[in-house]
């Protein structure tokens, strides 16, 4: 079971085009599980991958404290796993089959609001370079509605300043191209301008560190948090909290559910109508605190 591991993690990196971010996720359940079956690193026959190790795994996962959302994704690899194992005939069952899932929690994606967040965002000034730096990333990452990963990765290949345009490698390596605004590529400029890297290669990264290294998702948490803590009143603001606001305020100013879709770069437009839900609790509010009869 460990070699038919190693195969199905090739599968989901290199044909299904899995995230780096899933793949070791996924790993990670996986060798847990397989762990558990015989002991760390020991070898896992077909029949040891049965309903019992999972309803084990299931009960161990729950004691442990694990969130919903922890356990809906380990059983999802789970799932995936004995699915690929049937089809390549390692296993003539699956028994992963009618798992329960975990019923995970309805939560709204948070926003920031508009005018609270684009005062902080004016209060990012200095001309030392990681004030430069930090107002061009959050400029950006709210002007296109980019994913932590699509920002660190944006090369300067991938910026077209005439058009006004970015070329983004989003989940599952699809690309698509987003505009970006004033606000962002003067932010833009300015940075690469203060680092004397107004030319370069188009495979050098946009954004890098001190010692001129792509900057890591960590760093730009990291930026968030420090520079836009005081809009989210101390409870911690992410990097994808400035991708919802990118969705909920272009929905707020009436722009199309459809274009909002393509923006984020989601497959379904299922997945963006929960912006719409953000949209009518605002509406909901905004009705109670001002209708005298309300």
């Amino acid at each position: 079971m460990r070699d038919a591991l190693g195969r199905f993690l090739t599968e989901l990196e290199t044909q299904r085009r899995a995230s780096p971010h899933t793949v070791s996720a996924y790993r990670r359940d996986l060798v847990r599980l397989l762990d558990l079956a015989s002991g760390e690193g020991r070898p896992v026959s077909p029949e040891q991958w049965n309903r019992e190790l999972l309803d084990r795994a299931l009960r161990e996962l729950f004691r442990s404290g694990h969130s919903a959302a922890s356990v809906a994704r380990a059983l999802a690899a789970w799932r995936s796993f004995s699915r690929f194992c049937v089809r390549r005939g390692v296993l003539t069952r699956d028994p992963a089959r009618g798992l329960p899932t975990p019923r995970l929690p309805k939560r709204l994606p948070r926003t920031l609001p508009e005018t609270d967040l684009a005062r902080a965002l004016d209060h990012v000034t200095g001309d030392d370079g990681p004030s430069r730096r930090d107002r061009a990333l959050l400029e950006l990452t709210y002007s296109s509605g980019l994913r932590l990963s699509e920002l660190v990765g944006l090369n300067r290949g991938d910026v077209d300043r005439s058009s006004g345009l970015l070329r983004i490698r989003g989940k599952g390596r699809r690309e698509r191209v987003v505009p970006a605004g004033r606000a962002a590529f003067s932010a833009l400029d300015r940075y690469l301008a203060g680092e004397r890297r107004a030319e370069g290669r188009g495979d050098d990264p946009v954004f890098v560190g001190p010692r001129g290294r792509r900057l890591s998702g960590r760093t730009v948490q990291r930026v968030v948090r420090r520079r836009l803590g005081e809009v989210a009143s101390g409870l911690g603001v992410t990097p994808h909290a400035l991708r919802h606001s990118f969705a909920t305020h272009l929905l707020d100013h009436g722009a199309d559910l459809r274009a909002i879709q393509e923006l984020l770069g989601h497959r379904s437009v299922a997945t963006t109508q929960i912006y719409t839900h953000v949209s009518r609790t605002r509406l909901r509010k905004a009705y109670q605190q001002a209708h005298p009869r309300a």
